[in-house]
């Protein structure tokens, strides 16, 4: 569903309404204090709560290769064989050569950007909250 302008501006009001950027400074607050508490970079600590409310707000779903990723590095850590564990293997085999190659190449990428994501967000949230 393509979201128009006047969709887009009645989103907007309802937040406004609903005091959801209240509470988004309450939190923006408290998230100040647990970095300062934490000797976690708060500009950091701000664009990774800025980009959450992004998301929030455009209502995007809920990245799967991202939660398979998240799940495997919770109940196991960086493992080496990471790439092949996230491996849609019945596809993987029906590609010729090089399309291999390919599939793998981009899957690697997926890979690191979803450990980065990780990251960023084991620093902010999964340490210790949550």
């Amino acid at each position: 569903m393509e979201r128009t302008w006047k969709t887009l501006a009645k989103e907007a009001k309802a937040r406004m309404k609903n005091g959801f950027w209240h509470e988004c400074e309450k939190k923006l607050d408290n998230e100040r204090t647990y970095a300062k508490e934490q000797g976690i970079n708060e500009g950091k600590m701000e664009l990774y709560f800025r980009q959450k409310v992004e998301t929030e707000i455009r209502g995007e779903a809920p990245d799967e290769f991202y939660l398979k990723v998240k799940e495997l590095l919770m109940s196991e850590g960086e493992v080496s064989d990471a790439i092949g564990r996230l491996m849609d293997k019945e596809y993987y085999e029906g590609l010729s050569y090089s399309e291999k190659q390919r599939y793998t190449l981009e899957l690697s990428e997926k890979y690191l950007q979803a450990l980065e994501r990780f990251k960023r967000e084991y620093e902010f949230e999964l340490k210790g909250r949550a």
